[in-house]
């Protein structure tokens, strides 16, 4: 009974850390590719995505894994599209009611979540198949993987773009922005080179392991 109660965790902690690094949604599986270019001009609406991107998919897996022996597989990607939509309803008024300058700031890209394959991949590769449990931890750990890139990409063109990190300005009056940084092309810049990183840690990693 302890044995199999340790092999649960174990496996539980193996979800939750896979997403962060191992299977990172950005950076390996190359998913969300709209919000990580589009918002993370700023550090600020690279974090509101991210914690809104997490909201949705936390509570979607969670009802999806409740409900999976009931909704039929005829309409079960229906059925994950219509729970998703509802979440992101929720999370679009809270943010235009409690945040109407970050609502304003992601703009249509708050509604884009529900078309979101990150989120819609989750619900039919993992949480239709697995139970509460370790469907909480895939999608914590996959948001958490989800909100460290946006967050990446966010503060390097914030700091370069603008010369401040959170809205605190950090180099003065003489620094001389890097304009092209918040805007589109600068978002390509930041993910391919990001991307390059990544690739190079993970084989770096592979060969002396």
């Amino acid at each position: 009974m302890m044995q199999t109660e340790e092999q649960n965790t174990s496996q539980a902690m193996q979800e939750l850390v896979k997403g962060i690094w191992k299977e990172n949604p950005v950076f390996v599986a190359v998913l969300g590719m709209c919000p990580s270019l589009a918002v993370t001009n700023t550090a600020v609406n690279a974090l509101a995505m991210g914690l809104a991107t997490t909201f949705v998919l936390l509570f979607s897996s969670i009802l999806v894994s409740l409900l999976r022996k009931t909704i039929p597989k005829q309409v079960r990607i229906t059925s994950y599209i219509v729970i998703i939509a509802t979440f992101v309803t929720v999370i679009d008024f809270t943010l235009a009611a409690f945040f109407p300058d970050i609502h304003k700031a992601l703009g249509a890209f708050i509604a884009l979540i529900v078309v979101n394959c990150l989120i819609l991949g989750r619900q039919e590769s993992f949480a239709s198949k697995n139970n509460v449990r370790l469907s909480i931890m895939d999608a914590v750990g996959m948001s958490l993987g989800f909100t460290f890139a946006l967050l990446c990409i966010g503060i390097v063109r914030e700091v370069l773009g603008s010369g401040s990190l959170f809205g605190l300005s950090l180099f003065g009056p003489h620094f001389e922005p890097w304009i092209v940084m918040i805007l589109p092309p600068g978002g390509f810049f930041v993910l391919g080179f990001l991307l390059l990183y990544f690739n190079w840690l993970t084989e770096r990693r592979k060969k002396y392991h």
